[in-house]
């Protein structure tokens, strides 16, 4: 195995992981958005008022997007597998 085909494994890899991440921390980051602005506006800064909201954030993305995410993983799997033959010799 050569070197650009260990660097095109790696970048795959890398896409697939942001790839799959991005639902989860996008809308974690806009309900964190969201509740800083709230913080700010009403000047209640309690610390735990932060966490609740992304925590359901971040689940309820999981639930919605998880089939997607889960159909992405399996296809990256599927392609690393198929070519296992090419990464031995």
């Amino acid at each position: 195995m050569s070197e650009v085909e260990i660097i095109a494994l790696g970048k795959e890899a890398v896409k697939t992981v942001l790839l799959v991440c991005a639902p989860a921390l996008g809308l974690g980051l806009l309900v964190g958005l969201l509740v800083s602005i709230f913080q700010a506006t009403t000047q209640i800064q309690e610390q735990t008022l932060t966490f609740i909201p992304k925590i359901v954030a971040v689940l309820v993305s999981i639930v919605l997007f998880g089939p997607w995410m889960l159909k992405v993983l399996i296809n990256f799997s599927r392609q690393i597998l198929e070519n296992l033959h090419a990464f031995i010799a």
